[in-house]
């Protein structure tokens, strides 16, 4: 859209706190009325209403929109998010293999600070469908860049959890 909308959008999104379950539908409703200020067809509409009903605990709701906005053609850093979302909801309504789908051809996505939060969604998803040493290696494979000491023996425990000849 443009940046004035941009601002909005995060303004509401910086709110969030201020909406107690109880008022979740007002926020619901906010993000509503910025979503009818798109032209029709955006991806960007089904993206934000999808991570407003994801939020609000409605990940049932999130997931056909989310589908909606890639379908749509929602690309690019917000379209990574999108796959994120989308995984873990699908993982939170039943469906984790479809999660896992998603996400794992973006493990060799180019890299961008989204790239933790694939690898911990797809953690999730694998772990839901009992494939938990993966799971392990991903999330220790992530967190190993970020320790102050022992970042090659914990990125070695990662890859030895899948490989054993690692």
């Amino acid at each position: 859209m443009n940046q004035d909308w941009e601002d909005r959008v995060a303004a509401a999104w910086a709110s969030f706190d201020d909406y107690p379950q109880e008022r979740a539908h007002e926020f619901r409703a906010l993000i509503d009325a910025l979503v009818a200020e798109l032209p029709a067809g955006s991806p960007l509409g089904p993206f934000e209403q999808a991570c407003a009903w994801d939020s609000t605990g409605h990940s049932d709701k999130a997931v056909p929109l989310y589908r909606e906005a890639l379908a749509r053609g929602l690309t690019g850093y917000q379209g990574r998010r999108a796959k994120i979302q989308l995984s873990s909801s699908l993982r939170n309504v039943g469906q984790p293999e479809e999660g896992v789908k998603l996400l794992t051809p973006e493990l060799d996505a180019p890299s961008d600070e989204l790239d933790d939060a694939v690898r911990a969604a797809l953690a999730l998803c694998l772990s839901s469908l009992g494939r938990d040493r993966e799971g392990l290696s991903l999330v220790l494979g992530a967190l190993a860049p970020h320790l102050p000491r022992y970042q090659r023996s914990m990125a070695n425990y990662a890859r030895a959890l899948v490989d054993p000849e690692a």
